[in-house]
């Protein structure tokens, strides 16, 4: 009479087990992909940032330049900011796809993996 309550039991026991270590393993999955995800932005980041002074610097070099071509420096300056304004719009409309789409496709990469 106690083989089958105590097969009952180690099913039961081997259920439980087998739960944990899922749960355990999909944790463990879940730290994984974030950490990817983390480090892939971060390393990303730090290169956005240093194009970023680059531009920075440039526009400024562009700016004075183009204002003592035209004997007054802010001249340079509305020109420049004038294309960026420009060019911020053209981003917007058109190519607002290409930007969210690379990072949406790493999201779900990185989480299917």
């Amino acid at each position: 009479m106690e083989a089958p309550v105590s097969a009952v039991e180690t099913l039961f026991e081997r259920t439980e087990a087998y739960s944990k270590t899922t749960l355990e393993l999909t944790k463990l999955r879940t730290v994984e992909v974030a950490t990817v995800v983390a480090t892939s932005l971060l390393s990303k980041l730090g290169v956005i940032v240093i194009i970023a002074l680059f531009t920075l610097i440039f526009t400024i070099g562009i700016a004075l330049l183009l204002g003592e071509l035209l004997d007054k420096i802010y001249y340079g300056f509305f020109i420049v900011a004038a294309f960026y304004l420009i060019a911020g719009i053209i981003l917007h409309f058109f190519l607002h796809k290409w930007i969210r789409k690379p990072i949406s496709d790493l999201f779900i990469k990185r989480i299917l993996q």
